[in-house]
């Protein structure tokens, strides 16, 4: 019988405990344990990239993740993008270019996109399909993801150098 384990990461930016066993991934435990049910499992085995997530600092795939290996993480959900008032850029966006069809893949999409902006914030069309690669969508194509990927890069404000 597993043992079960106390685990402390910050969780959209409010420090969470929680109970889990060893063998329970990561995604499992925001959805069951958490109740952050915006992570979705579409394939369980790190192929689609809709239960992406941003673990310190990355952008991963958290079905491939155990849960008990997020002590003293960060870790990011699309649920943790917007404010009570104002949705995240992203997802603003999104909306906009109606870049979404059914929502299992778009938390994955935003999360992801959200990872590529911080890492990258005015990428290119090649840089945006190749770091979207790994998530996977069944109802569209994929060049309203990548424009509104694009039109939110666009709508940041230009860094300045730190010279």
């Amino acid at each position: 019988m597993a043992t079960t384990r106390v685990v402390t990461a910050t969780i959209n930016g409010r420090e969470t405990s929680f109970l889990c066993e060893p063998r329970q991934t990561l995604l499992e435990v925001l959805r069951d344990v958490l109740d952050q049910t915006g992570t979705k499992e579409g394939c369980s085995n790190g192929n689609c990239g809709a239960c992406t997530v941003i673990l310190n600092g990355r952008s991963v795939v958290s079905c491939l993740v155990l849960a008990v290996e997020c002590q003293g993480a960060t870790i990011e959900t699309v649920e943790g993008l917007a404010t009570a008032d104002h949705l995240a850029p992203i997802q603003q966006a999104f909306l906009e270019n109606a870049a979404l069809q059914c929502g299992i893949c778009t938390p994955g999409f935003l999360v992801a996109a959200t990872a590529l902006l911080r890492e990258n914030p005015k990428p290119t069309e090649a840089d945006v399909r190749w770091h979207l690669a790994g998530n996977l969508c069944r109802c569209t194509g994929y060049d309203k993801i990548i424009r509104a990927v694009l039109d939110a890069a666009d709508r940041q404000p230009a860094a300045t150098s730190k010279t």
